[in-house]
């Protein structure tokens, strides 16, 4: 049997690690959104008030206070040094934040690449189908056609059977007529795009 030491290490649980100890978890893009955030004020109308203000505030009063309660006498040295350091710092987040919004405009470029890509295959698709409506709507008769069809058969049942044989042949052929003209006319039309009726 096995004994467990008070305090000790215990045999079935697994040791932390002395990295894990010592380094605290890191997560990679909290920084860049400070960084971003960082820019961002930076970039703003109101620290840029600011800090004229306490530039003003700050060559005023190393000129006006006594020399016992100066910090900063003329050259100012330490304002000099201060803005140097705010500088040496705002730069490398401004490019930090500029890179993350080079990436993000990037993955936005190809996400609206395939985009347009899909819209584009839809629209040949659609273009192709549009196209197979106008082949089969070609072949169908039109409401004119079917009219002078009905029409020439209401003719030809009212006049008297004496008359028929003649004027039936004639018929016929001038329905014949029409109706090739009528298919030539939709090929032509829509062989060159124009509305089918």
């Amino acid at each position: 049997m096995i004994r467990r030491q008070r305090g000790g290490p215990r045999l079935d649980q697994p040791r932390l690690s002395r990295r894990t100890l010592v380094r605290p978890p890191y997560e990679s893009d909290a920084f860049g959104r400070l960084a971003e955030r960082v820019a961002r004020f930076i970039g703003t109308a109101r620290f840029l008030v600011v800090q004229s203000i306490v530039i003003v505030l700050w060559i005023i009063y190393n000129l006006v206070a006594p020399d016992a309660i100066r910090f900063d006498s003329f050259p100012f040295i330490f304002l000099t040094l201060a803005l140097s350091l705010q500088a040496a710092y705002a730069a490398p987040l401004i490019l930090l934040a500029q890179n993350r919004q080079d990436d993000r405009d990037r993955a936005n470029l190809a996400q609206d690449r395939e985009q347009t890509v899909r819209t584009r295959e839809d629209t040949e698709y659609l273009a192709r189908e549009v196209a197979a409506m106008r082949i089969t709507i070609g072949e169908l008769a039109t409401r004119d056609f079917l009219r002078s069809e009905l029409r020439g058969l209401l003719a030809e049942l009212e006049t008297p059977p004496s008359q028929r044989g003649d004027q039936t042949d004639r018929d016929r052929r001038e329905r014949r007529r029409r109706r090739d003209g009528e298919r030539s006319s939709r090929r032509d039309r829509d062989a060159t795009g124009g509305p089918a009726r």
